[in-house]
Protein backbone atom coordinates (compact mmCIF):
# COMPACT_ATOMS: atom_id res chain seq x y z
CA UNK A 1 0.00 0.00 0.00
CA UNK A 2 1.42 3.63 -0.71
CA UNK A 3 1.70 5.71 2.13
CA UNK A 4 -0.65 8.87 2.02
CA UNK A 5 1.52 11.83 1.27
CA UNK A 6 2.25 14.05 4.14
CA UNK A 7 0.60 16.64 4.35
CA UNK A 8 2.89 19.85 4.05
CA UNK A 9 3.70 21.61 7.23
CA UNK A 10 2.19 25.57 7.92
CA UNK A 11 4.90 28.24 7.62
CA UNK A 12 6.29 29.12 10.39
CA UNK A 13 5.07 32.66 11.46
CA UNK A 14 8.69 33.65 12.40
CA UNK A 15 10.48 32.35 9.32
CA UNK A 16 12.35 34.87 7.35
CA UNK A 17 12.62 36.71 4.25
CA UNK A 18 15.45 37.81 2.32
CA UNK A 19 14.91 40.52 -0.02
CA UNK A 20 17.66 43.41 -2.09
CA UNK A 21 17.37 46.86 -0.60
CA UNK A 22 16.54 48.96 -3.79
CA UNK A 23 18.53 51.89 -3.30
CA UNK A 24 21.66 50.05 -1.35
CA UNK A 25 21.42 46.70 -3.26
CA UNK A 26 22.29 45.38 -0.15
CA UNK A 27 20.32 42.04 1.15
CA UNK A 28 18.15 42.15 4.20
CA UNK A 29 16.85 39.58 5.88
CA UNK A 30 13.96 39.85 8.27
CA UNK A 31 10.58 38.23 8.73
CA UNK A 32 7.90 39.51 6.24
CA UNK A 33 6.28 41.64 9.22
CA UNK A 34 9.46 43.41 9.72
CA UNK A 35 9.83 44.05 5.87
CA UNK A 36 6.97 45.46 5.59
CA UNK A 37 7.64 47.70 8.70
CA UNK A 38 11.05 48.63 7.35
CA UNK A 39 9.63 49.48 3.95
CA UNK A 40 7.24 51.33 4.83
CA UNK A 41 9.11 53.51 7.65
CA UNK A 42 11.97 54.18 4.52
CA UNK A 43 9.19 55.59 2.62
CA UNK A 44 7.86 58.04 5.03
CA UNK A 45 11.49 59.11 5.33
CA UNK A 46 12.57 59.69 1.97
CA UNK A 47 9.40 61.62 1.47
CA UNK A 48 9.80 63.62 4.37
CA UNK A 49 13.28 64.22 3.87
CA UNK A 50 12.31 65.17 -0.36
CA UNK A 51 15.54 64.09 -1.57
CA UNK A 52 17.04 64.10 -5.07
CA UNK A 53 19.85 62.75 -6.55
CA UNK A 54 21.92 59.58 -5.65
CA UNK A 55 23.90 61.10 -2.88
CA UNK A 56 21.31 62.65 -1.33
CA UNK A 57 19.03 59.77 -1.78
CA UNK A 58 21.85 57.66 -0.22
CA UNK A 59 21.84 60.22 2.79
CA UNK A 60 18.37 59.88 3.52
CA UNK A 61 18.85 56.27 3.53
CA UNK A 62 21.90 56.46 5.98
CA UNK A 63 19.16 58.48 7.98
CA UNK A 64 16.17 56.37 8.16
CA UNK A 65 18.27 53.46 9.09
CA UNK A 66 19.58 55.17 12.24
CA UNK A 67 16.37 55.80 13.03
CA UNK A 68 15.25 52.07 12.27
CA UNK A 69 18.10 51.30 14.90
CA UNK A 70 17.01 53.32 17.49
CA UNK A 71 13.17 52.38 17.42
CA UNK A 72 14.50 48.84 17.68
CA UNK A 73 16.77 49.61 20.80
CA UNK A 74 13.63 51.22 22.48
CA UNK A 75 11.55 48.44 21.23
CA UNK A 76 14.63 45.82 22.31
CA UNK A 77 15.09 47.83 26.54
CA UNK A 78 10.77 47.42 26.65
CA UNK A 79 11.10 43.88 25.30
CA UNK A 80 13.85 42.93 28.28
CA UNK A 81 12.08 44.69 31.18
CA UNK A 82 8.74 42.50 29.93
CA UNK A 83 11.25 39.18 30.43
CA UNK A 84 12.16 40.68 33.68
CA UNK A 85 8.55 40.77 34.98
CA UNK A 86 7.97 37.34 33.59
CA UNK A 87 10.30 35.99 35.48
CA UNK A 88 10.45 34.17 38.90
CA UNK A 89 9.98 37.06 41.61
CA UNK A 90 13.09 37.69 43.63
CA UNK A 91 10.92 40.57 45.86
CA UNK A 92 7.23 41.07 46.06
CA UNK A 93 4.55 42.50 47.88
CA UNK A 94 1.93 40.82 47.11
CA UNK A 95 0.22 43.46 45.53
CA UNK A 96 0.18 43.67 41.25
CA UNK A 97 1.85 46.89 40.50
CA UNK A 98 4.75 47.11 43.39
CA UNK A 99 5.60 43.50 41.87
CA UNK A 100 5.90 45.08 38.71
CA UNK A 101 8.27 47.87 39.47
CA UNK A 102 10.17 45.69 42.06
CA UNK A 103 10.25 43.43 38.92
CA UNK A 104 11.38 46.45 36.72
CA UNK A 105 13.99 47.31 39.24
CA UNK A 106 15.99 44.01 39.83
CA UNK A 107 16.01 43.61 35.92
CA UNK A 108 17.73 47.11 35.73
CA UNK A 109 20.10 45.97 38.25
CA UNK A 110 20.93 42.51 36.63
CA UNK A 111 21.01 44.01 32.75
CA UNK A 112 23.08 47.38 33.98
CA UNK A 113 26.29 46.21 31.67
CA UNK A 114 24.09 45.66 28.68
CA UNK A 115 21.38 48.57 28.94
CA UNK A 116 24.47 51.09 29.33
CA UNK A 117 26.18 49.40 26.17
CA UNK A 118 22.86 49.90 24.44
CA UNK A 119 22.61 53.78 25.87
CA UNK A 120 26.19 53.79 23.82
CA UNK A 121 25.03 52.43 21.16
CA UNK A 122 22.33 54.34 20.83
CA UNK A 123 23.89 57.67 21.37
CA UNK A 124 26.22 56.60 18.44
CA UNK A 125 23.50 55.91 16.73
CA UNK A 126 22.15 59.72 16.84
CA UNK A 127 25.14 61.14 16.65
CA UNK A 128 26.13 59.31 13.11
CA UNK A 129 22.12 60.60 12.30
CA UNK A 130 22.22 64.32 13.18
CA UNK A 131 25.41 64.43 10.97
CA UNK A 132 24.49 62.65 8.14
CA UNK A 133 20.66 64.43 8.55
CA UNK A 134 22.98 68.06 8.54
CA UNK A 135 25.18 67.03 5.46
CA UNK A 136 21.58 66.16 3.84
CA UNK A 137 20.34 69.95 4.58
CA UNK A 138 23.20 71.80 3.43
CA UNK A 139 23.53 69.91 0.17
CA UNK A 140 19.48 70.72 -0.06
CA UNK A 141 20.45 73.76 0.61
CA UNK A 142 23.07 74.17 -1.73
CA UNK A 143 21.02 72.47 -4.47
CA UNK A 144 18.00 75.08 -3.71
CA UNK A 145 20.27 78.06 -4.50
CA UNK A 146 21.33 76.78 -7.23
CA UNK A 147 18.16 76.32 -8.74
CA UNK A 148 16.82 79.58 -7.49
CA UNK A 149 20.06 81.09 -9.62
CA UNK A 150 19.17 79.32 -13.14
CA UNK A 151 15.35 80.23 -12.68
CA UNK A 152 16.33 83.67 -12.31
CA UNK A 153 18.94 83.74 -14.91
CA UNK A 154 16.43 81.77 -17.18
CA UNK A 155 13.76 84.38 -16.72
CA UNK A 156 15.91 87.35 -16.94
CA UNK A 157 16.48 85.97 -20.78
CA UNK A 158 13.29 85.73 -21.58
CA UNK A 159 12.25 89.46 -20.03
CA UNK A 160 14.96 90.16 -22.26
CA UNK A 161 13.70 88.58 -25.49
CA UNK A 162 9.96 89.93 -25.03
CA UNK A 163 11.30 92.97 -24.66
CA UNK A 164 12.53 92.59 -28.15
CA UNK A 165 10.12 91.35 -29.40
CA UNK A 166 11.45 88.06 -29.72
CA UNK A 167 10.31 84.31 -29.40
CA UNK A 168 11.98 82.96 -26.33
CA UNK A 169 12.94 78.95 -26.58
CA UNK A 170 14.66 77.88 -23.07
CA UNK A 171 16.17 74.82 -24.45
CA UNK A 172 18.26 76.96 -26.83
CA UNK A 173 18.91 80.18 -25.11
CA UNK A 174 19.46 78.31 -21.51
CA UNK A 175 21.80 75.72 -22.93
CA UNK A 176 22.10 72.47 -20.13
CA UNK A 177 25.66 72.27 -20.17
CA UNK A 178 25.49 76.12 -18.47
CA UNK A 179 23.05 73.94 -15.52
CA UNK A 180 25.51 72.41 -12.04
CA UNK A 181 25.88 69.07 -13.75
CA UNK A 182 26.03 67.68 -9.97
CA UNK A 183 22.31 68.74 -9.46
CA UNK A 184 20.70 66.85 -12.42
CA UNK A 185 18.41 69.93 -13.00
CA UNK A 186 15.55 69.24 -15.78
CA UNK A 187 14.50 72.29 -18.33
CA UNK A 188 11.11 71.56 -18.21
CA UNK A 189 11.46 72.11 -14.38
CA UNK A 190 13.04 75.58 -15.19
CA UNK A 191 10.90 76.48 -17.56
CA UNK A 192 7.72 75.99 -15.39
CA UNK A 193 9.04 78.20 -13.11
CA UNK A 194 9.63 81.15 -15.62
CA UNK A 195 6.31 80.91 -16.73
CA UNK A 196 5.50 81.49 -13.34
CA UNK A 197 7.58 84.52 -12.48
CA UNK A 198 6.29 86.18 -15.68
CA UNK A 199 2.78 85.93 -15.03
CA UNK A 200 3.34 86.84 -11.54
CA UNK A 201 5.30 90.11 -12.39
CA UNK A 202 2.43 90.82 -15.34
CA UNK A 203 0.38 90.80 -12.58
CA UNK A 204 2.02 92.16 -9.97
CA UNK A 205 2.32 95.62 -13.05
CA UNK A 206 -1.42 94.91 -13.87
CA UNK A 207 -2.90 95.63 -10.40
CA UNK A 208 -5.49 93.93 -8.41
CA UNK A 209 -8.33 93.52 -10.71
CA UNK A 210 -11.68 95.46 -9.61
CA UNK A 211 -14.59 93.11 -8.36
CA UNK A 212 -17.09 93.03 -10.18
CA UNK A 213 -20.42 94.08 -8.72
CA UNK A 214 -23.44 92.13 -8.27
CA UNK A 215 -26.46 92.79 -11.22
CA UNK A 216 -29.48 93.11 -9.39
CA UNK A 217 -32.08 90.58 -9.57
CA UNK A 218 -35.16 92.39 -11.81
Amino acid sequence: MTPAPESPKPRDPRAFNAYRHGLTGQVLIMTPADELAYTTHCQGLHQSLHAEGDLEKCLAQTVADDLWRLLRSAAIEHTRFSMGMSEPDKYFAHHPEIDSSLAQAVTWACEARNLNLMSLYEARTQRRMERNLAILRQLQTERNAAFEQAVDEATLLAQHAAGKGEPYDIESDYPPEVLPPQFGFSLPRIARRVTHNLRLAAAKKAGPVPPKGFRKAA
